[in-house]
């Protein structure tokens, strides 16, 4: 009972930010990032079973960016994705190595990101492609505030619909009003074949000590997260600074 109330929840979530954004629309040829961490693969199962089942006629492909750290299966991968119907593209790249060689003068976990997205949106406009799906839960989204906050001095987040090249790609986020708790127990009531890249600074990031700070909060009053999420969208811009006088 409890594992089927989790998968419908999973789903609805999903399905409501689809139908709130506009994020998969007629006739859109989506493209998944398919990372093997817990949450693409959620994402690429989820909407590959929901094609099945709404009226909306859309296309939906599989590309994953092989860092280049050893820690894929690629093969059970391939089977994961054939096996929900969908076409799997793989790029093998050097990113990993190359971004923690000691002549890189750059944060890793930056460098990684930006050439990784550019990997993405070239995948994208070579299979036409019009969505770029990515796997961000709500809590990456309440996290990337406090980075932007604490570390850029600005109010910020990701966003579940991005238009991006003049309208070209629009990255959407399926699973942005789903807690991390719940894509993961999804995934473990599915067996997915969650994999670990083996990324060297996993866990050792700005990142991991603001998610870790947040889930103290968290235990301290179950309200927060979602007072925080709330807020996300419920901005008073009356009672912020307009950025004159303020120091750099």
């Amino acid at each position: 009972m409890v594992g089927s109330y989790l998968d419908k929840r999973v789903r609805r979530l999903v399905g409501r930010a689809i139908w709130e954004y506009r994020l998969i629309e007629e006739g859109d040829r989506v493209l998944v990032g398919l990372s093997g961490g817990k949450d693409s693969l959620v994402l690429l199962k989820v909407l590959a079973e929901r094609l099945k089942v709404v009226p909306v006629d859309y296309e939906l492909k599989a590309v994953t960016v092989d860092l280049g750290f050893g820690g894929l299966d690629l093969e059970r991968l391939r089977e994961f994705v054939e096996g929900l119907g969908c076409e799997w593209v793989l790029k093998t790249t050097e990113i990993g190595p190359r971004v923690h060689r000691p002549d890189n003068l750059e944060v890793p976990c930056f460098l990684c990101s930006r050439m990784r997205r550019k990997v993405l949106f070239q995948t994208a406009a070579e299979l036409g492609c019009n969505k770029l799906a990515l796997g961000h839960t709500k809590d990456d989204l309440i996290v990337t505030f406090f980075m932007n906050v604490l570390y850029s001095g600005e109010i910020s987040t990701m966003v579940p619909r991005q238009e991006l090249f003049g309208g070209r790609i629009t990255i959407i986020r399926p699973l942005a009003l789903v807690d991390e708790e719940k894509v993961e127990a999804f995934a473990r009531q599915h067996r997915l074949p969650v994999m670990d890249e083996g990324c060297p600074t996993r866990g050792r990031t700005k990142r991991a000590e603001v998610k870790a700070l947040l889930e103290r909060l968290y235990k301290m009053d179950r309200r927060v997260k979602g007072n925080i999420f709330h807020a996300l969208g419920n901005v008073k811009r009356e009672y912020l600074l307009d950025g004159r006088g303020v120091s750099p």
